[in-house]
């Protein structure tokens, strides 16, 4: 075997033994810190959700509700995904906060066509055009995605738990 192939073979070796440990640890700190910030927002801000139109169910609540849900679950979930505790949960529960945030604020106000909506395909609003900002959110959600299926992975509190679980069974 030529020494290129085997050098290459030998890194592909050693990054398949750290993926179960480093992205998942990676993408949770992430979105750690981006949820963590928005929830301390909110936490010392002011509440403007009434000023918003949230989709059924959620426009059952009240906004003040809405808000204390809202700052919970970004606070809490921020401090979940960095301790791998309950990500799962986590994770599914700020994909909801998500899709109504992206629902209620940053999908465009009206659109005619696919070219419309995909203007709001972009992280500010810039122009004010109401065509939406809903990049940054779509992108959280691809990256819940492998928390979601795949788990924390292996730096985490919910693998120590299950492994401890499944040893005393």
């Amino acid at each position: 075997m030529p020494l290129a192939a085997r050098y290459y073979l030998c890194a592909t070796h050693v990054l398949e033994r750290f993926a179960p440990i480093i992205p998942p640890l990676v993408l949770r700190l992430i979105l750690a810190w981006e949820f963590g910030e928005a929830g301390y927002q909110k936490l010392i801000g002011q509440n403007w959700f009434a000023d918003l139109t949230f989709p059924f169910p959620f426009s059952l609540l009240p906004p003040d509700i809405s808000w204390r849900l809202a700052t919970f679950f970004e606070l809490a979930g921020a401090v979940a995904l960095v301790l791998g505790f309950a990500t799962r949960f986590f994770t599914f529960s700020l994909i909801i906060l998500t899709v109504v945030a992206i629902a209620s604020v940053h999908w465009p106000d009206q659109w005619h066509n696919l070219g419309e909506l995909l203007q709001g395909y972009r992280i500010l609003d810039e122009e004010g055009d109401g065509f939406g900002n809903y990049k940054l959110p779509v992108l959280y959600l691809a990256m819940f995605l492998p928390l979601l299926f795949g788990g924390p992975g292996k730096l985490s509190l919910d693998y120590l738990i299950s492994n401890r679980y499944w040893m005393t069974k």
